[in-house]
């Protein structure tokens, strides 16, 4: 890998961390703390869990298991398109 490619690499690297991480911290704090009071209205069918408590307890855990998987699909991509990539 050459210095350009290099560059390229980490510099997608960090946008890809930046975008995901955001997603997460509004999913968790945005949804299991500011807007957890407006998301109690609604409950989770089958459970009775009100949305705001689920979204603090499980949703952002849920969230951040998902987002590795896409971290990891994003990197795998990368690392194709710049030929770093090892099977």
């Amino acid at each position: 890998m050459n210095e350009r490619d290099a560059q390229l690499y980490w510099r997608s690297n960090l946008r890809y961390l930046a975008a995901l991480l955001s997603i997460w911290f509004a999913v968790s704090f945005g949804c299991g703390v500011l807007f957890a009071p407006w998301l109690n209205q609604w409950r989770l069918p089958g459970t009775g869990f009100k949305l705001g408590l689920w979204f603090a307890q499980q949703g952002s855990i849920y969230t951040f298991v998902v987002l590795i998987a896409v971290y990891v699909a994003l990197m795998a991509r990368l690392e194709k398109r710049l030929g770093c990539y090892e099977e």
